[in-house]
């Protein structure tokens, strides 16, 4: 055997010519069996394990509101229709003379976390319910009350008492969910309860309206009432929370969104622990670095968070300045203001983090001690104060017309006391300004990170940077209060 073997391998001699096909024959007709076995094994052919094993965890839910009554007089027909008089005589007789108030209910899905009975729902699900009440899958029913909710996430956390252990399924890792993995859904479509659907991860990453979103796009079926509940991968693990669908006439089409456990695991702890979200806050105004942007800097590459404004705040007390671009967060690379977000959103309150910004063409490292966004949302950036004088003269550049800020221009714009800058006042709608979004009422406070108040201080910075062969500028321009960089061609 062992010198046919060699034969095969080495030079053919007579005769071995068809052992050799035959051989090479069948090895190919090993790697097919081989190659569908591995086929079948990432295709299962049922989910019915999967289903058994994970349905005890995934409940019902059915919430009560009140809804208040009618109290204006404006009648449910036209008004002037024959009917309008025995409309009003039955809700007369219905409501013996006074409007009533009537109860209305909603249906959702949810999951089973602990066995000590904490639920994870969508906020939707439950808001503004009196009463919560939790199917389970054996049939039993349990009211439930509010833990904690994140409206920015749409994820609530809550609880029931159980005399004995209950059922629960685990949060698996989202980010490790690759597009095309088997997913499985689970939840009460329409009312109809406990129904599976089965897909795919069809994208990752994806966004709809929130500041943290980060949703798993899948095409298995999810209908109104599937909200809230597990989007389960094929280990049984909760890798997203079903949220939303994309579709024109309320049904599924094969697209949906579920919010990525990694975001929703997080928000729930924090949910149980303190009944409330606890967000870091870096304390800065921030935009993404685009491609004519980072020309006009001198950057590398079109990546980070470009600082646009610093109001009083954890990000100002560590020296973080306008025009800095954050390319580091707490040892982690930056790509973008969408993750940025993310990562000062998720570190802990009150922890001193190092952030390496880029400023004038040298890395800087600065210490912050973040603050907690909850606490500073809604706290004024702004105090009013004396403005300065004005200064009407304009000048026509790059497409713009500018004036020097007056005394009454601040207050109209919503500018803080003390701000300086150049008004605009027309825009030439050929210009490459007007294109890119500028219009009368903006107002630019800094051109290539140089603070300006006359049009003069603007044709400077035009000169120094064709002097210099620059082919753009950057310009800091604030509309209504908000801070945006945009650079314009000085050619």
């Amino acid at each position: 055997m062992q010198s046919r073997a060699l034969t095969l391998t080495g030079r053919a001699g007579p005769g071995t010519a068809e052992a050799a096909r035959w051989f090479w024959g069948l090895l190919l007709a090993l790697a097919l069996v081989l190659t569908q076995a591995v086929a079948a094994a990432a295709r299962p052919d049922s989910f019915a394990d999967l289903a058994d094993k994970v349905s005890p965890a995934v409940v019902n839910i059915t919430t009560s509101t009140t809804i208040p009554a009618r109290t204006d007089e404006s009648p449910l027909v036209p008004e002037g229709s024959p009917f309008e008089d025995l409309f009003r005589d039955f809700l007369d007789r219905n409501n013996r003379g006074e409007p009533a108030p009537r109860r209305g209910q909603a249906l959702g899905s949810g999951f089973v976390i602990s066995e000590d009975g904490f639920i994870v729902t969508n906020n939707h699900v439950i808001e503004g319910a009196d009463e919560i009440e939790v199917e389970f899958f054996g049939g039993n029913r349990l009211k439930a009350k509010v833990v904690g909710t994140d409206p920015k996430t749409d994820i609530a956390l809550l609880k029931v008492e159980s005399e004995t252990p209950l059922a629960h399924v685990p949060f698996g890792d989202s980010n490790a969910a690759r597009v095309g993995d088997w997913v499985m859904a689970m939840g009460n479509p329409l009312g109809q309860g406990f129904s599976v659907s089965a897909g795919i991860v069809s994208a990752r990453g994806r966004t709809l309206s929130g500041t943290y979103d980060d949703y798993l796009q899948t095409d298995a079926a999810i209908n109104r009432g599937n909200s809230g509940g597990p989007l389960f991968n094929m280990d049984g693990q909760v890798v997203g929370v079903n949220t939303a669908i994309l579709s024109p006439n309320g049904g599924s089409i094969g697209i949906g969104f579920a919010m990525a456990s990694n975001v929703v695991s997080k928000v729930v702890a924090q949910l149980r622990d303190f009944g409330e979200t606890r967000r870091g806050w870096l304390g800065v105004r921030i935009q993404d670095v685009t491609p004519d942007v980072a020309e006009a800097m001198g950057l590398p590459a079109a990546k980070g968070a470009l600082v646009t404004d610093v109001p009083t705040g954890p990000a100002a007390e560590a020296g973080m300045q306008a025009g800095d671009v954050i390319i580091s967060f707490d040892g982690a690379d930056v790509a973008d203001t969408r993750e940025l977000v993310r990562r000062v959103a998720d570190a802990e309150v009150g922890k001193g983090v190092r952030v390496v910004v880029l400023r004038e063409g040298k890395t800087t490292t600065l210490t912050v001690t973040l603050g907690r966004r909850e606490t500073a949302e809604g706290e004024s950036d702004t105090a009013p104060g004396a403005a300065p004088d004005a200064a009407p003269s304009e000048q026509s550049l790059l497409g713009l017309t500018v004036r020097r800020l007056a005394a009454e221009d601040l207050e109209q714009l919503g500018l803080a006391a003390g701000t300086e800058g150049l008004l605009v006042t027309g825009v030439d709608e050929s210009a490459e300004a007007y294109a890119k979004g500028l219009r009368p009422g903006d107002v630019i406070t800094e051109v290539a990170q140089q603070k300006v108040a006359t049009p003069a201080d603007l044709k400077a910075r035009i000169d120094e940077a064709k002097e210099e062969g620059r082919k753009s500028l950057l310009l800091l321009v604030r509309r209504g209060g908000d801070p945006r960089f945009m650079a314009l061609s000085v050619e």
